[in-house]
C-alpha cells in the first residue's frame, strides 16, 4: 500500500528529526547536507519536492537517472550519483551529476578524470564497512593509496568519504569506523573531510558521528512504486 502521509508532513518530519539529532550531537544545522534519494521515483514528484524547498537529489541508476535529469533541467538542482558505477558509465554520469558518492575503483578514477572540466566533479570515496571484500567499496587498508590518486586526478575534487552501515547491526561502530578513516586521511587531504553516510534508518547515528551528507529516500519519499 502507497503511504499516505502527505509529501511536506514526510519531509518536515525527518527534517525535525535531523535537527534534533544534530543538537543532541552538538552539531552545527548547516553543517550538514540532506540528499533526497528518488531512485524509481517519476520526475513529478522531484518537481515537488522542489515545490517544498528541496535541492539536492541523489539517484543510483544511471539508465533511470539520465532521462530524468534531462526532463528536469529548468530546475535548479544539484544531483549526486550515489549507486554503483560501471566505469564505461562513468562519463555519461559526470555529464549531468555535480557529484558522485560511490568511486572504488581505479577504473573509474581514470573515466572520471579529464582536463577540460569547467567546474571540478564533488567525488567521495567508498569505503568498504563490511568483512565481506566482495562488497562495494574500497577496503580500509587500500584508502590512503587509492585517495592519493583520486586526489591527483584532473578535473576531480576530493570531497571526502562515503560508507554504507551492514545492514542487521548496530550502524554505529561502522560510522564511528569510517569518522576514523576520514581523520586519518586528513593530515594529507585536510579539505577532504566530509562524510557521506546515514540513510533513512540510521541518519540519527550518523549525524552522532560526524556525518555531513545524508542520502535519505523512502523516510521522505515513502514506499518505492512498482518497478521492473
Amino acid at each position: 500500500m502507497p503511504d499516505s502521509t502527505p509529501l511536506g508532513h514526510r519531509l518536515a518530519e525527518v527534517d525535525e528529526q535531523i535537527a534534533d539529532a544534530a543538537r543532541a550531537a552538538s552539531r552545527d544545522l548547516s553543517s550538514i547536507s540532506r540528499i533526497v534519494i528518488t531512485k524509481f521515483h517519476p520526475a513529478s514528484l522531484v518537481r515537488e519536492l522542489f515545490a517544498l524547498g528541496v535541492r539536492e537529489f541523489g539517484e543510483s541508476r544511471h539508465q533511470e537517472a539520465q532521462p530524468k535529469v534531462a526532463e528536469l533541467s529548468d530546475l535548479d538542482a544539484r544531483w549526486s550519483f550515489v549507486g554503483q558505477l560501471q566505469s564505461k558509465k562513468a562519463r555519461q554520469v559526470r555529464a549531468y551529476c555535480q557529484a558522485i558518492h560511490s568511486v572504488d575503483r581505479d577504473s573509474l578514477i581514470s573515466a572520471l578524470a579529464t582536463d577540460d572540466a569547467v567546474t571540478p566533479l564533488d567525488v567521495f570515496v567508498q569505503v568498504n564497512l563490511t568483512d565481506d571484500g566482495g562488497r562495494g567499496g574500497v577496503l580500509p587498508s587500500e584508502l590512503e593509496g587509492f585517495v592519493d590518486r583520486v586526489a591527483e586526478a584532473a578535473g576531480i575534487e576530493l570531497r571526502g568519504l562515503m560508507g554504507v552501515a551492514p545492514l542487521g547491526e548496530d550502524p554505529r561502530p561502522s560510522f564511528a569506523a569510517l569518522r576514523s578513516l576520514s581523520e586519518r586521511i586528513g593530515a594529507q587531504h585536510p579539505t577532504a573531510g566530509a562524510l557521506s553516510m546515514g540513510m533513512s534508518g540510521d541518519f540519527a547515528e550518523a549525524i552522532a558521528e560526524g556525518a555531513t551528507h545524508l542520502r535519505i529516500g523512502t523516510a521522505i519519499t515513502g514506499k518505492r512504486p512498482d518497478h521492473g
